[in-house]
């Protein structure tokens, strides 16, 4: 598997001026969220000082900026290039640490994208699942290879994160928030696939991207018990907390 053209990290790299505006933006965001959301992150002394590709599940508008606030390194996030055709639009996803990219014949250019960003050393976000999902499981069919490919040809890690609460807060097809208590699970990072005479298998990012679901997996449903949306596994401890694997 291959993506055309060379990596070009300068497409995608900002001055200082986007970095503050970055900043200040995500401090206004985090303010919001957390005054929604009562948001605790479980996990964050796992996430690696270089570059990593974030992988969340995805059930609701909200996860973009509920990843967004779960550290202070500046997080790029992919969007479609079209939106960046209305200048006030598109200075402001750039602001928000967003990129454009075509999606073209197999995605080449997003991949390539991909790549470019990491090479500048910076956190890309990327959902497995591709768009959001409904449902307190997760499902190995809905898991895209994007990731797992990306992560292989920039040799970085992948590192999975279970959000639990934020149906509850945006459900799909609801546009005005409301509180409710939302969990992060940050998992430990997933060592990039290695590559074969300079590429990437197809076998090796499906094998990847099986190891990927499985963790996901398992930090999504500790994500839902720990925010109170599923009864804990195990039932409940003497103390009053989770039995079981979600007792980390």
């Amino acid at each position: 598997m291959t993506t055309s053209g060379p990596v070009d990290p300068s497409r995608h790299r900002h001055g200082w001026a986007g970095r503050v505006a970055y900043h200040l933006f995500w401090l206004l965001v985090a303010a919001l969220v957390r005054l929604v959301t009562r948001l605790k992150v479980v996990g964050r002394e796992r996430l690696p000082d270089g570059p990593f590709i974030l992988s969340p599940v995805h059930r609701s508008f909200i996860d973009t900026p509920v990843v967004g606030v779960m550290t202070a390194r500046r997080l790029r996030f992919m969007g479609k290039e079209s939106l960046w055709d209305n200048p006030f639009l598109g200075r402001f996803l750039s602001i928000m640490g967003g990129f454009p990219v075509h999606r073209g014949t197999a995605d080449r250019e997003a991949l390539r994208a991909a790549v470019d960003v990491l090479a500048l050393g910076e956190p890309l976000v990327m959902f497995p699942e591709g768009t959001r999902r409904e449902g307190p499981r997760l499902r190995r069919e809905d898991l895209h290879e994007g990731p797992a490919f990306v992560a292989a040809r920039a040799q970085v890690p992948i590192v999975p994160v279970g959000l639990g609460g934020t149906p509850s807060v945006l459900p799909k097809g609801k546009k005005i928030p409301r509180p409710h208590k939302v969990v992060a699970v940050i998992g430990d990072p997933i060592p990039p696939p290695p590559k074969v005479d300079g590429r990437v298998p197809r076998r090796v990012v499906r094998e990847h991207t099986d190891r990927l679901y499985r963790e996901l997996a398992d930090l999504y449903v500790e994500a839902r018990v720990l925010a109170g949306d599923e009864p804990p596994p195990g039932g409940v401890d003497p103390g009053g907390g989770p039995q079981g694997p979600v007792a980390r």
